[in-house]
């Protein structure tokens, strides 16, 4: 058996901007369909403003409908819920089954002003207050660090900022954090030369990477930070969802099914299994036609 990998599946990520609802009773059976494929550790929901994700607005249902849906004596997964201050830390506390709270901080004063109307100093106040308040009742925490392998927005970037954030992250006592391709346009160069130079500076933390990538680059970026020492990898079935900015429809989160086959190329185990993903793929693409509208993903 090889080493192992975390892999984690983020329909939260696929879904938040599709304009079709997807109905919560839906959302819940997917979620309990990825659960008997194997998923052990799902980004499943966030607890943001309905008034800008409306897709998300349901979060408190889909767990409560998904917990139930579970067949008896089955262990519950790892649920991510994403929050953007700390409303939404009370509403991810106080949801049943969330038991990992994610926040995206931003090393992009544009991207921060943009998506959180935050400074710098602030989205700081914020994680602090999230690493104490989850440590306060017993979840975990994960921090995405965007636009961690380049910035399109002409600020200053260098894998040296990314370092300095993950040392203050160490400081504060974050014990989890994913590196982010927001923009997808990193190489696999670029994402093996951060991977390595932020995982060297920070021992104690398990560092992971959301990559987003065109489906023909996507190998060679999975097996760049495999090879760079990333045990950790988001993805996202049939790649739907991703990147906003990328202005290509192609540049999407990295299909799931790349990451498995990947990591079994290169001698991982990530505990699941591609011949048990046949119902929750046809429920993606399902979502794909009905509500996203998009080709079926072969």
């Amino acid at each position: 058996m090889g080493e192992q990998v975390r892999v984690v599946e983020c329909p939260r990520d696929a879904w938040q901007g599709l304009q079709e609802i997807i109905p919560a009773e839906y959302k819940a059976d997917y979620l309990k369909e990825l659960v008997l494929a194997g998923f052990r550790h799902i980004d499943a929901v966030s607890f943001v403003s309905p008034k800008h994700v409306k897709q998300m607005a349901d979060s408190e249902e889909v767990m409560q409908k998904f917990l139930a849906s579970l067949p008896p004596a089955t262990e519950p997964p790892e649920v991510i819920g994403i929050v953007v201050n700390e409303k939404g830390l009370e509403r991810a506390l106080a949801a049943p089954g969330v038991a990992t709270i994610g926040y995206p901080y931003s090393i992009s004063a544009y991207f921060r002003r943009a998506n959180a109307n935050m400074t710098r100093a602030e989205s700081r106040t914020l994680v602090e207050t999230l690493s104490k308040r989850t440590k306060a009742a017993g979840r975990g925490l994960v921090i995405y660090i965007s636009m961690a392998f380049g910035n399109p927005y002409d600020e200053p970037w260098g894998p040296e900022i990314v370092e300095e954030t993950l040392e203050w992250l160490k400081d504060v006592r974050v014990k989890t954090v994913s590196l982010a391709d927001t923009a997808g346009n990193a190489t696999p160069e670029l994402i093996a030369q951060v991977f390595q130079r932020a995982n060297s500076c920070v021992a104690g933390i398990e560092l992971g990477v959301h990559l987003h990538s065109r489906p023909e680059n996507a190998e060679a970026k999975i097996l760049a930070a495999y090879h760079a020492g990333c045990r950790r990898f988001d993805g996202a079935l049939t790649g739907l969802g991703g990147c906003p900015f990328a202005g290509d429809e192609l540049v999407g989160n990295i299909c799931t099914e790349d990451i498995l086959a990947a990591i079994k190329k290169a001698g991982g185990d990530t505990g699941i299994e591609q011949s048990g993903l046949a119902r929750v793929l046809a429920m993606t693409n399902e979502i794909r036609t009905k509500y996203a509208h998009s080709p079926i993903a072969s």
